[in-house]
């Protein structure tokens, strides 16, 4: 580790919740085979309590607008890594866009390979949220998610899904693939909410 990895240690130690290690690099951890999707064949939808369910490609995305974002980054297996940069679309603009119904209370991210996360519709569109395409200055390699990944820095990183194909509006909460097979349903890292 260098000096310079030491002083950001020392300095983020304060924004390092309970449990936690600080790693300078980045671990991959999945469930699964990658997939392995260029921007060419990647879509996207939203659907449920919406006003205009909606379907994107690639370019017809990122033409929402694009922002940067540094974030701490909280893996459930009690890595965290501090200082990211990622670059993506504010999922508040896909809201926006969508003409998210009043009813709506909570989403469930859809992924290519069959995995789904669920959360409170209030973290989804926090204002560090978003669908990154780029993390620290480069396009997001496919074992991290690439071409396109969801970011909820509030929450353990299990919630920020890989591959993302789809978000769901909805009423009521629903569990997810790791939510269903014992892992917390809230994932704050602050009070180690690691499993149920």
């Amino acid at each position: 580790m260098s000096e310079n990895e030491r002083q950001r240690v020392i300095e983020g130690s304060a924004r390092v919740p309970p449990g936690q290690r600080v790693t300078t690099g980045f671990p991959v951890l999945s469930y699964g085979a990658t997939p392995r999707l260029g921007s060419e064949d990647w879509k996207f939808r939203v659907f449920g309590l919406v006003e205009h369910e909606r379907q994107w490609d690639w370019e017809g995305f990122l033409a929402l607008g694009r922002v940067i974002i540094r974030a701490d980054f909280h893996c459930v297996t009690s890595w965290s890594r501090l200082d990211n940069s990622w670059t993506g679309v504010p999922t508040a603009r896909l809201i926006e866009e969508a003409g998210v119904k009043a009813g709506a209370r909570y989403v469930m991210v859809h992924c290519h390979g069959g995995y789904t996360t669920n959360m409170p519709l209030e973290a989804f569109a926090a204002g560090d949220s978003l669908f990154a395409h780029m993390h620290d200055g480069r396009p997001l390699e496919p074992d991290h998610g690439g071409p396109m990944r969801l970011v909820v820095p509030q929450l353990y990183a299990w919630k920020s899904a890989k591959w993302v194909s789809a978000i769901e509006f909805m009423a009521r909460d629903r569990r997810g693939f790791w939510e269903s097979n014992g892992y917390s349903n809230s994932a704050d890292p602050w009070t180690e909410d690691r499993y149920s």
